[in-house]
């Protein structure tokens, strides 16, 4: 038997989506996305704290291109 997990504040979510305007989910999207690319390379940083920030954006890139779709 599978328990799924109650997710009480996914309504809210959903209902904060519905009220936003076209234009307020792409800005949150955006938002979102520069908040991903920051994190993971916060994540970079401390994995490799001997590596100076060229090569980090060096391991960014290469690890983008990895995940890039090429069906578009």
């Amino acid at each position: 038997m599978i328990i799924i997990k109650p997710h009480p504040n996914h309504t809210l979510y959903i209902g904060a989506l519905i009220r936003m305007t076209s234009e307020q989910r792409l800005l949150k999207a955006f938002e979102l996305s520069e908040m991903t690319r920051d994190l993971f390379l916060q994540g970079l940083r401390k994995r490799f704290p001997e590596k100076n920030e060229e090569e980090i954006k060096v391991i960014y890139i290469e690890r983008i291109a990895k995940c890039y779709n090429r069906n578009y």
